[in-house]
C-alpha cells in the first residue's frame, strides 16, 4: 500500500467517524429534553435534584457546537482527500491540463497541518459531544451534585474516563503520524 493510499484511508476513516458522531449528535437533538414523561427522576427526590433549564440550554449547546466541530473536521478531510487524489492524478498523467493550477505537487506542510486541524476538530467535537451526553444523563437521572444520583454517577464517570483515554490515544496516534 502506498503513502498516498494510507492517506487517503486516514481521511476516509476520519471522515466516517465524524459521520457516525454526526448521526448520533441528530438523534440527540431530536429528543426532546423538556418533555415531562421522558425523565427517569424518582418523583419523591427532592427539587433540588431536578435540573433546571440551563441542564437544557447546555445539552442543545454542546450538541450544536459538537455538530460545528465533527462538519469542519470531515470538511477539512474531503477537502485534504480531494487535493491528494487531484496531485497524485496530475503525477500519472503528465499531459492533463489543469486551468489556473499546478496541483502536481502536494504542499506536506500543508497536508500536516490539514490532518493536525482535522484532528482537532475531531476531538472538539468529541469532546462537546460528552458533555452533551453528561446533560442527558443530568435530565434522565438528576443533577450530579444532589445525593440521589449514585446512578447519575455511575452512568457519568466511565464516560468522562473512556472518551479522554481514548482522545489520548487518538491525539498521540496522530501527534505520530505528523512527525512522520
Amino acid at each position: 500500500m502506498s503513502a498516498t493510499s494510507i492517506h487517503l484511508t486516514a481521511l476516509d476513516g476520519i471522515v466516517n467517524v465524524n459521520s457516525l458522531f454526526t448521526l448520533a449528535v441528530f438523534i440527540g437533538l431530536t429528543w426532546n429534553p423538556t418533555d415531562p414523561s421522558n425523565s427517569l427522576i424518582d418523583s419523591t427526590q427532592p427539587s433540588a435534584c431536578s435540573p433546571g433549564p440551563n441542564v437544557a440550554e447546555d445539552l442543545v449547546a454542546f450538541h450544536v457546537y459538537s455538530f460545528s466541530c465533527f462538519l469542519f473536521s470531515s470538511l477539512v478531510a474531503l477537502g485534504l482527500k480531494q487535493a491528494t487524489r487531484l496531485a497524485r492524478g496530475s503525477h500519472h498523467d503528465e499531459h492533463r491540463v489543469f486551468w489556473a493550477f499546478d496541483l502536481a505537487h502536494a504542499n506536506r506542510t500543508a497536508l500536516r497541518v490539514g490532518y493536525v486541524v482535522s484532528a482537532v476538530g475531531s476531538v472538539c467535537g468529541s469532546v462537546f459531544l460528552m458533555l452533551a451526553l453528561v446533560n442527558v444523563v443530568q435530565i434522565k437521572l438528576g443533577v450530579l451534585g444532589c445525593g440521589g444520583s449514585r446512578h447519575g454517577y455511575a452512568a457519568v464517570v466511565p464516560l468522562v474516563m473512556f472518551v479522554p483515554a481514548g482522545l489520548l490515544i487518538y491525539v498521540c496516534t496522530v501527534f505520530y503520524a505528523f512527525t512522520r
